[in-house]
């Protein structure tokens, strides 16, 4: 059985999520957007399967490299984005000096696509391409589990004025890979509390169903 534990990091307090599976030693790390020491002391405890990234703003990759490097696990990534992992002018950590310096690194080991399964954890983590926040956003569904990276939040749904973002794109990425899931989804999104996709489709304001 699969479990998942939240940590708010960086500036930004973005959400990195560790799922494990604690009977075989395993785990695979959701945006991991610092190094952070509590998070590294945990994957000590296990075999770390993948690093599976959202979308690659610096806030969401900060840690990456520390946890490849450490654990020796593939990074996964859209393909829209191969290259922002190498870039600091377009993982936006150039735009966001305050909040460290620029976030540069190797590219993801494996590219993903609209509809990929990946089986992790004795699992299928299914990919979302949901693009409008930043050209490679994804969502991972995995059974009742969506982590959303930065397209849907509790009452509200990702900024698009960064470059690369659009509105309208969201809208529709929303409306139409999230909105139509079971209502009884728990999203767990890249900033914020959780939600469920019932609750976003009654009551958020920004995309109504």
């Amino acid at each position: 059985m699969l479990t998942f534990q939240a940590y708010s990091l960086g500036l930004l307090a973005t959400n990195a999520y560790l799922v494990t599976d604690a009977e075989r030693k395993r785990a695979v790390v959701i945006d991991p957007g610092t190094a952070d020491p509590a998070l590294m002391r945990r994957l000590e405890s296990f075999e770390v399967e993948a690093v599976l990234l959202t979308h690659a703003h610096f806030d969401h990759i900060g840690g990456v490299e520390a946890v490849r490097d450490r654990f020796g696990c593939p990074v996964y990534l859209h393909a829209a984005e191969k290259d922002w992992l190498t870039d600091p002018a377009k993982n936006g950590s150039l735009l966001w000096p305050e909040a460290g310096p620029p976030v540069s690194g190797r590219a993801p080991d494996h590219l993903l696509a609209d509809g990929d399964e990946l089986p992790l954890l004795g699992e299928t983590f299914r990919v979302l391409h949901t693009p409008g926040h930043s050209p490679g956003g994804v969502g991972f569904l995995c059974g009742d589990l969506l982590f959303a990276g930065d397209a849907l939040f509790r009452r509200s749904v990702g900024r698009t004025d960064l470059p690369g973002g659009n509105a309208d794109q969201l809208a529709r990425s929303i409306r139409e890979k999230l909105y139509t899931l079971p209502e009884d989804v728990i999203v767990l999104p890249g900033h914020g509390p959780e939600t469920t996709i019932g609750e976003e489709r009654r009551d958020n304001p920004y995309i109504r169903a």
